[in-house]
Parts: structure tokens; C-alpha cells; sequence
């Protein structure tokens, strides 16, 4: 069976948020249980391929010129980058102050036009995109191949200029919505399957709260939408093997853990203080993330009493706010306004809590990365934080965290405060952490519900 992935994301080349890992975690696993896939990205520039084939793509005047270079990259394997007018950069969305770029619409139609050329041109089993920057792809096949679209943030549908519909060949009016062109509409609405990245998003998406204004159609898909949970690479989330902490450890000898926390608390500037947890955010500073959240609980810090690294980038008014409440509670409360995946594991290796107060969640990795590395999560109900964080105080027998069931500072402190009382309590924490890390967080069983999906539909196309 060949699959033909296209992402705006892979990891470790292109890496913004969680699609990223999602599609590396899981082309990775595809190809460990033999199958054949093309992995697509955009050619953001600086890239350097080994054994190296530049060919050009019939494209569109607009789109003009295509090419794409495939080889192999250390880390990710054989890959397609594509090159169309405008798509490099050096981010893939946005400019040095977080402000997307204006002619994305170009940059991603052009690339999804690509895509549809390449498509033909590799004629693969099972055609798979992920999020709106690959969605209109199927707006510029007349006849695709079965299709799979994956949802990793809702929030973003790539709405634009109208005028863009004159482009899609493959019924342009599945695009067309309010007096504008929404690649991600008509993706989903062309798609064979589609697939959001947790079970209980794919449900709260079908809310008119969730559904980001697409509920409606969503509910329309019926059975073609589906919820398959994210897997993280357990490779490289392993305490036992990671060459990124001060001291290795594991789920039958966490003495290392202790270590990590030290070094940790001297990265960020803080004193060191083994009777206080710590709490540890690794994030994106967007509103979904809700960072607003945080720093009006962060005056409460000090009372519980813990400590706060945060490490992430983003929206500038979050960062300045954070930056405030650093400035109020620096004895207790750190920041690194930036993203540094070393600094990344040492987070999840030091911290004795993680923090994820998001307003809604698609799927989330940092909760089971954390949890692979017996830090316990205080996260709220939603989306994939809900299939994957049990509260400890709920059900004492089987909870590997705790969880606010309101989104708001008041039920994030609530969660705190009995996360760390627990955290006091040796026994009740070591058997918190011991279900995290016994957890399998990998990409197995996922992988398997994928090539389920994907055997149904090459089965039974008949095209």
C-alpha cells in the first residue's frame, strides 16, 4: 500500500506545534510496519537533501513555478519538498512578532495546487492531508484518490479572499463559505475520511460552541468523522535513554528524577527547594492554550507552596503579561520566552507537576510526554486532555492526574492545590506516577486504527 502524506509540519524540520510530532510520530510508525509513504512538505528553504531529484509539477499560471526536490533527511526519511512562488520562509506561518504572514493563502493554495500535481503524478493508494494548508488539495483533483484528512486545530481553516474559488476545479462551491473561500470546509467536505486527533474532540467539535462555526458540517460527515488519539515517539520521550537530562532514570529507579529537578530550578533561575514542587509549562502563548489563565492564578504560586517555569512563545500580549506576573514573583515564578527542544525534556524531566489549562484541546502531547517521565498533569476537561487524564481524586485506583472541570483560574487553583497535596503524599505519588509511565503513550496502537482506516478506503474504492 503507498500513502501520500501532506502537512505543513513534520518534525524535526518543521516544527510549530503539535502537528509536527503528530505526523512524524506516525509516518515513522507506518514505515516500521512496512508502509510505503511519501511524506510532502513545503520547501521553507535551508533544508539539504541527500541523493537529491529536482522535477517540475504542472501547475496552475497562478501557482507558477512548481518543483519539487525529493530525497532523504536525517530524521525524517524520504521526503517531497515542494517549492511555489512565496513559500519560503522563516517560519512557516508567521512573522518575527506572531502575526501571520498576508499571503498565506498563496503560499498554501499554491502548495495544496502542488500537492494535487504530485498526487497524479504518484498515483498512491490512499491520498492523506493534514489541517487546512493541504485541505484544498482535493479542490484541484477532479478524480483523487480515496482521501483522508486529518484535523489538528479547528481554530485554523485558512478563510480568505473569494476570489480564490475562480481557482478549484473539483466543486468549487464546497469551498465557498460567507463570502469566502475556506480550504478547510471544502477539505473536509470533499474527504473520504475525516479524522480528528482524539476521540472526544471529534465529539465536541459537533457542538456550535466547538465546531468553530463548520458544526453543521460536521454533523453531516456522519460516520466518515472519526477520533483517533495522537501517540508522542517514545524513542525519544524516554527518560532511561534521553541524552538531554542531567541524569537518567526510570520508572523502576526515579532517583534520577531529583537531579533533573535541580538542574532544572539553576536553567531557570530559581533556588533550588526539595520540599516545593514544581510546575512546569511547555507551550505555545496562544489564548486556546489558556495562558490568560495563568497569569491570574500565578500570585497564588507562592501559597501553595510551589515554584513555576514556563517555557514557550507566541502571542506578544500573553508574553508581556507573563513577563509581569515574573517581575511580581520572581523568587517563585520563571519564564524563557522561547522554544528549545533540549530545554523542552528538561521541563518534563524536572518537573514534579505540568500545567495545561487549555480552553479547548484537540489532542495535546505534552500531558503523555510529561507522564512518560513521572511528572504528573493538572490539566482541564476537554478534547484529548479528556482521553488521556484520569483525576486522581475521582478514581484513586486507576488516576494518573488531575483535572479542573471548569475552565477558569478558580478551577485550575482547585486542581493545583490537590495536585501538590498529593505530590506531599510519597505513596499517593509514586502510584500517580507509576500509572503514567506504565502507560504505552506510543504510536502503535494509533498507527494500526490509521492503516485500518486506510485498508477500508483502498479496498473499497473504485476508483
Amino acid at each position: 500500500m503507498k500513502i501520500l502524506l501532506a502537512s505543513a509540519e513534520i518534525a524535526p524540520i518543521a516544527r510549530v506545534g503539535g502537528m509536527a510530532e503528530a505526523v512524524a510520530g506516525l509516518v515513522k510508525q507506518l514505515r516500521q510496519n512496512n508502509i510505503d509513504v511519501s511524506v510532502v512538505l513545503p520547501d521553507y528553504g535551508g533544508v539539504e537533501l541527500t541523493n537529491e531529484v529536482v522535477s517540475e509539477l504542472p501547475m496552475p499560471a497562478w501557482a507558477s513555478p512548481g518543483s519539487v526536490r525529493s530525497g532523504e533527511v536525517e530524521g525524517v526519511g524520504a521526503i517531497h519538498l515542494i517549492d511555489v512562488p512565496w513559500i519560503e520562509k522563516a517560519h512557516p506561518y508567521n512573522d518575527a512578532n506572531g502575526v501571520a504572514f498576508e499571503d498565506n493563502d498563496l503560499r498554501f493554495l499554491g502548495f495544496s495546487a502542488a500537492v494535487a500535481a504530485l498526487t497524479v503524478k504518484e498515483s498512491p493508494d490512499v491520498l492523506h492531508l493534514n489541517d487546512w494548508h493541504t485541505a484544498a488539495t482535493l479542490g484541484f483533483l477532479n478524480e483523487p484518490p480515496p482521501s483522508v484528512l486529518s484535523i489538528h486545530n479547528l481554530g485554523y481553516q485558512g478563510i480568505a479572499n473569494p476570489g480564490w474559488l475562480d481557482e478549484i476545479t473539483n466543486r468549487p462551491h464546497y469551498f465557498a463559505w460567507h463570502n469566502t473561500i475556506n480550504p478547510l470546509l471544502g477539505g473536509l467536505r470533499l474527504a473520504d475520511r475525516v479524522v480528528t486527533v482524539s476521540p472526544n474532540y471529534s465529539k465536541e467539535i459537533l457542538s456550535e460552541e466547538d465546531g468553530m462555526g463548520l458544526h453543521e458540517y460536521l454533523i453531516d460527515l456522519g460516520d466518515r468523522l472519526v477520533g483517533i488519539v495522537n501517540g508522542i515517539d517514545t524513542a525519544e520521550w524516554n527518560p532511561h535513554t534521553d541524552s538531554f537530562l542531567e541524569k537518567k532514570f526510570s520508572i523502576k529507579n526515579k532517583a534520577g528524577k531529583s537531579a533533573n529537578k535541580k538542574k532544572l530550578l539553576t536553567e531557570f533561575g530559581l533556588d533550588h527547594d526539595s520540599s516545593v514542587p514544581v510546575i512546569g509549562m511547555v507551550s505555545r502563548l496562544v489564548e486556546q492554550k489558556g495562558i490568560d489563565l495563568i497569569t491570574e492564578l500565578a500570585r497564588f504560586i507562592p501559597n501553595l507552596p510551589a515554584k513555576l517555569v514556563i517555557l514557550g512563545s507566541g502571542d506578544i500580549r500573553l508574553v508581556n503579561e507573563i513577563q509581569q506576573q515574573v517581575a511580581q514573583n520572581h523568587e517563585h515564578i520563571s519564564f524563557r520566552n522561547d522554544y528549545d527542544l533540549k530545554l523542552g525534556h528538561q521541563v518534563f524531566a524536572g518537573s514534579d507537576l505540568l500545567l495545561m489549562p487549555s480552553r479547548f484541546e484537540p489532542c495535546g502531547l505534552a500531558q503523555m510526554q510529561a507522564m512518560a517521565y513521572g511528572t504528573i498533569p493538572v490539566t482541564t476537561n476537554v478534547g484529548g486532555l479528556a482521553d488521556t487524564v484520569i483525576d486522581a481524586d475521582l478514581f484513586p485506583e486507576t488516576g494518573n492526574g488531575f483535572v479542573s472541570q471548569s475552565i477558569d483560574s478558580i478551577g485550575l487553583l482547585d486542581a493545583l492545590y490537590r495536585a501538590t497535596r498529593a505530590w506531599r503524599n510519597r505513596s499517593q505519588r509514586a502510584a500517580i506516577q507509576r500509572r503514567g509511565m506504565e502507560t504505552d503513550w506510543s504510536w502503535t496502537e494509533p498507527a494500526k486504527q490509521y492503516l485500518q482506516l486506510y485498508n477500508e478506503l483502498a479496498t473499497n474504492s473504485d476508483r
